[in-house]
């Protein structure tokens, strides 16, 4: 889903073919998603039987950098090996600026970002609050970086807790700094190896508070899997991260990139 910030709301469109659903209208009302099974590769298009890495057929999954193991490793970046699978979408992907940030989605997580990727990346993750810590200068650094910092903190969310409701509320701030005094020596390694510009501490950003289309949180989550049940269906109760909370149940819809889907509600 395409998402934007509203005065800290998040909103959610869902593309359909060449069209976009304003998919915030449509919380309180019955909704239907079914699969109609044909899934075309976000990438280049062909029709295949199989999804990789969420759209992709497995021809581009072998093929594109995007694809790479490196993407979920940042650190493992081997740009500069000279082995990397597509060296032009590196240079405008991973050899630009990145954000090191902290954000509090299921309890505080350390992440990595394209610059380019803000506030969206967040959003995706359901965090309620985020705060930028580091500025560096490619994802390999920024990789080593969120490495040194989840040795002390968690770098993952629990999806399910995610979606139970709003976490307790972090002092961002505040866990920056403990966190810069706990990581201060390996982070001082990092920036004599590649200079003190390549790895920038941020201290003059505000934290970013976000609120989500959400009535009411599930108390016990179970997952609609479309490639078993062709139908998910129920009252939209809201949306957070990249999942629709039924009173059914809840999808992930990032992982159906590339699935032919029909959308219906009486709302629409």
């Amino acid at each position: 889903m395409h998402t934007h910030l509203d005065n800290q709301l998040a909103h959610y469109q869902l593309p359909l073919g060449e069209h976009k659903v304003d998919m915030n209208r449509l919380i309180g009302h019955p909704l239907r998603l079914e699969y109609i099974h044909q899934i075309n590769c976000v990438h280049c298009g062909r029709l295949t039987k199989k999804s990789f890495n969420q759209g992709y057929c497995y021809p581009c999954f072998q093929r594109l950098a995007q694809c790479d193991s490196c993407i979920v490793s940042p650190e493992k970046c081997h740009y500069f090996e000279g082995t990397c699978r597509e060296p032009e979408w590196g240079e405008t992907h991973c050899m630009i600026d990145h954000i090191v940030y902290l954000a509090n989605s299921s309890g505080v997580k350390v992440g990595i970002t394209r610059n380019t990727q803000l506030p969206t990346r967040w959003i995706d993750q359901g965090a309620v609050a985020a705060l930028p810590i580091f500025r560096v200068s490619n994802r390999l650094q920024s990789g080593l970086v969120e490495t040194v910092y989840k040795n002390h903190v968690a770098d993952k969310t629990s999806w399910q807790a995610m979606l139970k409701g709003s976490p307790d509320t972090m002092d961002l701030a505040a866990r920056r700094d403990d966190l810069a005094g706990e990581c201060q020596s390996e982070i001082a390694a990092l920036q004599e190896r590649f200079g003190l510009q390549a790895i920038q501490p941020i201290s003059d950003v505000d934290v970013l508070h976000i609120e989500y289309p959400v009535a009411e949180y599930p108390t016990k989550v179970k997952s609609f899997n479309l490639d078993k049940n062709a139908l998910a269906e129920g009252t939209l109760m809201g949306i957070k991260g990249q999942y629709l909370i039924f009173d059914t149940g809840v999808i992930n819809i990032r992982k159906y990139g590339g699935y032919h889907l029909e959308l219906s509600s009486p709302a629409l």
